[in-house]
């Protein structure tokens, strides 16, 4: 195992964040005008490549990676994260990049709030309020009741939902399969399901696009390969707080490029959002410390 390094954890955090960002950002311009559908079916092409290139360098190669003792939970969490992007990718068309990361950063909180009926964890009363004030704090944000409510925020809330699932079943993975052989179905089944689905959607890409869309390709292989760094060279507790810094940076691209605006209630309820997710995490950190 290497050495632990949290400062560098903690920058190779912020560089993920901002990669994925970015990534979003092309997402949103992309989807704008093709199919969400194939936007992501192509996308995953590079990603399973890219996945496939990092389990055939690991001891054993494809074969060991594909070696699951759980392949129906697997399949579920490699569909699950596909149909999950191409709702949030939706979202940002509906939406924005900045209602979208808003109500999305509650996903931490429905983790904690689903470990215990999903996986059996004990959640606490201080976590349970941390899960209150920030669901509050999503409340705010959709401010139901005080304007015409936008259904497209349930799309967003959806994505955070399915995400959490998507967590939760991975650290369920995590309890029989090694990060590798998870790793390696997450990109592959995901290919397979938008190859599936994005097909039929195909639409004629101008070589402009085509070049963002190479980009977004890179930035997603180049994302994912910053948090294998971070998550080796630090621990995830140690540096997770940090990833909410993914919101700081989509919110200014939304306002800079794609004109957006940040309206009071979305910048409160995503500070309580935030500040709850937090406490969360820290108190996560806190338990594993106090049974370590």
């Amino acid at each position: 195992m290497s050495a632990q390094n949290t400062r560098l954890g903690i920058w190779l955090m912020v560089a993920t964040t901002f990669v994925f960002a970015m990534q979003d950002g092309i997402s949103r311009h992309l989807a704008g005008e093709y199919n969400v559908l194939m936007v992501v079916m192509i996308r995953y092409w590079f990603f399973a490549a890219f996945v496939i290139a990092i389990a055939a360098r690991h001891s054993g190669g494809l074969r060991a990676a594909a070696a699951t003792k759980q392949p129906l939970v697997q399949l579920a969490r490699g569909a699950l994260l596909a149909i999950e992007i191409c709702v949030m990718v939706l979202a940002f068309v509906l939406l924005g990049l900045v209602e979208s990361h808003a109500v999305f950063t509650c996903y931490p909180l429905l983790v904690a709030a689903l470990s215990g009926p999903v996986l059996g964890e004990q959640v606490g009363w201080r976590r349970w309020t941390a899960i209150g004030v920030g669901f509050i704090g999503v409340l705010i944000i959709l401010q139901p009741g005080f304007r015409v409510f936008q259904v497209e925020a349930l799309v967003a809330l959806l994505a955070a939902l399915m995400f959490a699932l998507y967590g939760l079943l991975t650290r369920y993975a995590s309890r029989k399969d090694s990060t590798t052989v998870s790793f390696f179905y997450t990109g592959t089944v995901g290919a397979v399901v938008m190859t599936a689905v994005g097909i039929w959607f195909w639409e004629p890409m101008s070589a402009r696009d085509w070049v963002w869309m190479s980009i977004l390709c890179l930035t997603g292989a180049g994302g994912h390969w910053l948090l294998i760094k971070t998550y080796e060279v630090a621990e995830a507790s140690a540096v997770q707080p940090f990833a909410y810094l993914q919101l700081v940076f989509a919110t200014t691209l939304g306002i800079t490029v794609f004109g957006e605006t940040l309206e009071w209630n979305v910048a409160l309820g995503a500070g309580l959002v935030v500040a709850a997710g937090v406490f969360t995490l820290l108190r996560a950190r806190a338990k594993e410390k106090a049974s370590g």
